[in-house]
């Protein structure tokens, strides 16, 4: 086996591959391009196009394809191959700069929002120099936007390259008050922390509503959960530990770097992190994680559950994504510095993600809403709906010091206090700034910010287009307020003062989950949008259109588009999931009660017949707990068909409010007897794998 560093990023055309192919000074004018500052031009387009067909040929590559991120929240790509027909029958492989830098997939099965009709179906994919392309199954894969005949996103990509220059150009304004004039551009990094389930092929085929819906739709709680806390950290199992190899060197050899991975607190729970990128590239890695995990699971009979609560009763998966801001002279501008002049800089950085996150607390909500994540947040280690920000006790004593005019000494959280373990062998340990709050849903962890609240399968592109684009908006405003004034330090101290004085209400160190909390938030005015629907109603606020609009995230249509995307999307899962109910409940788990029910009667009657003294209480008293049960399921599958059968709501807020409180509470309903039943019908009829089975198999 090859090591790590031979593999890393061996099918990647990443700059190890461009400076031993490219000529020097294309090397230079690609990169530049990368980094913001020029454009590409049809000759250096052909030489780089002409290299990279090269390299992946070379790689056993047969085909290339635009890979790009539609509003689906998964990735799309289609391939050709580099195969040209010459007259004489001739066949040579061949890529151009102007295939390199454009295609054409036919958008009209893409999700729009209305922004083309149907039978509008031009939709263009443009090259993304900022993201390596790689090979994965033989296609040269090139990072692409994807855009309509009149200019529009049509992805998630477009919208996060736009937040980012938004932070950049806002963050240099602020960053040039500080003297700091060798810094010449401002990037967002991102390191997600991805989690998943490991189930068995086999035992997932035998469920429609894995099949279908990547979750169990009924599902009697095992016996054993994730109470004793076994798995969480534990010794990873043969099996796993075999997947996780192979995943492990997949991404390497695609350049994305894989770093952490561990049992998560559920059985049959996972994780894998990566570490930091530039958010485009952090977001393109992301997805490559999500495609790689379920293509492993496949050759090794898994399969790779990224629903965001795929069990009742247990862990649902999250998705936690770490954001700071770092300049291009390497300095985190989320680090607390040593010095008065890094203290100041960071308070007002800090400042700004404070006030961001209170005033814009409902886009935070929108940037992680989804159906499957309706079901996860709010219990077992996911954070509530309501949005706050957790920033330990130390900075929030630095802020309460500056708040009143004091003057704040390091005596309790010294950076140099030590921890006295009490055993001599064990080196003396330095405590954090921080501790860590895991109900927090946007949490302050040393020198980055971390959003807790984002579900497994969604695309990090979503969140981080909103966290740019809201502290983009808090750094102009202090930008505006300080370049005009005459005495920047005075200014300075009054503008962190007069923002922590009106924002501190979305600070909260304490237990996210407490009933208490949710009184405290209330009393403070901050929203508990607690579902998707709730939340998305807020997207075309105008406050919300004028804040994207003006920092040329998105057009106005353009929200409106995602509006309508994210809410039919909504109503479409809820619809698939409701018909899935009924098909299992009529199809199998009604057929199977019946069965079981037969075979009690005969076992009964049988007794009877043999003699009339033994006694069949026991298969009596089944039977008629399960005829009980039988009614109600008759009744509550009766209910969903007609939630279901409903003439369709033109309007998409008011389709999603009926799914959400109709639909879904009729779904609880079946669900609820359904489970009831599981526990009294025999495993031997019971028509499919249970939780036992599934959790514990692998």
């Amino acid at each position: 086996m090859d090591s790590v560093s031979e593999i890393f990023g061996s099918m990647v055309f990443g700059d190890a591959a461009m400076l031993k192919r490219l000529p020097k000074d294309t090397y230079k004018k690609l990169k530049s391009v990368a980094q913001a500052r020029g454009h590409i031009d049809s000759d250096i387009s052909d030489i780089v196009a002409n290299a990279m067909k090269n390299w992946a040929v070379e790689k056993g590559a047969t085909h290339f394809a635009h890979w790009f991120q539609p509003m689906t929240g998964v990735t799309a790509r289609k391939n050709d191959s580099f195969i040209s027909c010459k007259n004489s029958g001739e066949v040579i492989m061949e890529f151009s700069g102007k295939e390199l830098m454009k295609g054409e997939p036919d958008a009209s099965s893409f999700p729009s929002g209305g922004l083309r009709a149907t039978f509008e179906a031009r939709g263009y994919t443009a090259w993304d120099p900022t993201s390596y392309a790689f090979i994965r199954d033989r296609i040269l894969c090139i990072p692409t936007a994807f855009y309509s005949y009149s200019g529009e996103a049509l992805d998630k990509k477009i919208p996060l390259l736009r937040s980012m220059e938004a932070i950049n150009k806002q963050a240099l304004r602020v960053l040039k008050l500080f003297g700091n004039e060798d810094v010449e551009s401002v990037t967002t990094t991102v390191g997600p922390e991805q989690e998943y389930f490991l189930i068995d092929k086999e035992l997932y085929k035998k469920r429609k509503d894995l099949i279908f819906c990547n979750r169990t739709l009924f599902g009697l709680s095992p016996p054993k959960g994730q109470e004793l806390g076994d798995h969480y950290f534990g010794a990873i199992k043969p099996r796993v530990i075999d997947f996780m190899n192979d995943v492990n060197n997949e991404l390497w050899k695609l350049g994305v770097p894989a770093k952490t991975e561990h049992n998560e607190v559920a059985p049959s729970q996972h994780e894998v992190a990566v570490t930091f990128a530039c958010a485009n590239v952090a977001t393109d890695h992301n997805q490559i994680v999500m495609e790689v995990v379920q293509s492993v699971a496949d050759k090794k009979d898994l399969v790779c559950l990224l629903h965001e609560k795929p069990f009742l009763g247990i862990n649902g998966s999250g998705k936690h994504n770490n954001w700071s801001i770092s300049t291009n002279t390497g300095v985190n501008l989320l680090e607390p510095g040593s010095s008065p002049y890094e203290n100041a800089q960071f308070l007002l950085f800090l400042c700004a993600i404070i006030k961001a996150a209170d005033e814009y607390q409902d886009l935070l909500r929108i940037s992680v809403a989804s159906a499957g994540n309706d079901h996860r947040l709010g219990a077992n280690e996911a954070p509530p709906s309501i949005i706050s920000i957790f920033l330990g006790d130390e900075l929030t004593e630095i802020l309460d010091a500056l708040e009143n005019h004091q003057t704040y000494f390091e005596t309790k959280t010294d950076r140099s206090e030590k921890i006295e373990l009490g055993v001599s062998v064990l080196a003396n340990m330095f405590r954090d700034v921080t501790d860590r709050n895991r109900t927090s849903p946007f949490a302050f962890t040393g020198n980055k910010f971390e959003l807790r609240m984002l579900g497994s399968k969604s695309s990090v592109a979503d969140c981080n287009t909103i966290l740019n684009t809201i502290t983009a908006e808090e750094l102009r405003k202090f930008a505006d307020i300080l370049e005009k004034s005459k005495n920047l330090e005075e200014q300075l101290r009054d503008l962190i003062t007069d923002t922590i004085k009106q924002h501190k209400r979305i600070i909260f160190n304490g237990n996210s989950y407490s009933e208490e909390w949710k009184k405290e938030a209330k009393k403070r005015g901050l929203l508990n949008l607690k579902t998707t629907v709730h939340a998305l109603i807020h997207l075309k606020k105008q406050k919300n259109i004028k804040l994207f609009s003006e920092h040329g995230v998105y057009t106005e249509a353009e929200i409106k588009s995602k509006f309508d995307v994210d809410m039919r999307n909504y109503c479409i899962i809820i619809d698939i999931e409701a018909k899935t109910m009924l098909s299992m409940v009529k199809q199998e788990i009604i057929p199977s009660v019946i069965n079981y029910q037969r075979e009690l009667v005969k076992v009964s009657l049988m007794k009877k017949f043999l003699n009339k003294n033994l006694n069949s209480y026991l298969e009596d008293e089944i039977s008629q707990k399960i005829s009980i049960l039988s009614r109600e399921l008759l009744t509550r599958t009766e209910n969903l068909e007609k939630a279901v059968d409903f003439k369709k709501i033109s309007d998409l807020a008011k389709r999603a409010t009926y799914y959400q409180d109709s639909v879904i509470g009729a779904m609880n309903k079946l669900r609820e007897v359904v489970d009831k039943l599981e526990d009294i019908v025999s495993k031997e009829f019971w028509p499919y794998p249970t939780y036992s089975d599934l959790l514990f198999s692998v």
